[in-house]
């Protein structure tokens, strides 16, 4: 699992990213807005994607991410009981010939 550090560092990384872009955005959009007189609406999009985004991406998880060794002990627990399965299934196979072999010779013994 990721230690606080690591975690928040790649938060900030996105953050920093959504933010530079959401800057590019505002520079192209206040000359648009003072050419087409459209007012704040265009600006105020961009800060408001930019803020939602960002709340996003600091939003506490509700999931809390399994342990390498639980799943590890999970995997190893559904192997298991596959090979359980196969032994299972292989030894009714052989008591099923088993049985047709013997059905078999009774058949040819009443035969002759």
């Amino acid at each position: 699992m990721k230690s606080q550090p690591e975690s928040n560092g790649s938060k900030i990384a996105t953050t920093a990213i959504i933010w530079a872009f959401a800057t590019g955005m505002l520079a192209i959009s206040i000359p648009l807005v003072a050419m087409t007189k459209s007012g704040v609406i265009l600006p105020l999009t961009v800060v408001l994607g930019a803020g939602g985004g960002t709340v996003g991406v600091w939003r506490p998880s509700n999931r809390q991410p399994k342990k390498i060794a639980e799943l590890t002990e999970s995997i190893h627990t559904l192997e298991q009981r596959i090979v359980d399965l196969e032994a299972i299934c292989s030894s009714q196979d052989l008591l099923i010939e088993q049985k047709f072999k013997q059905l078999e010779s009774t058949q040819n013994k009443q035969q002759t």
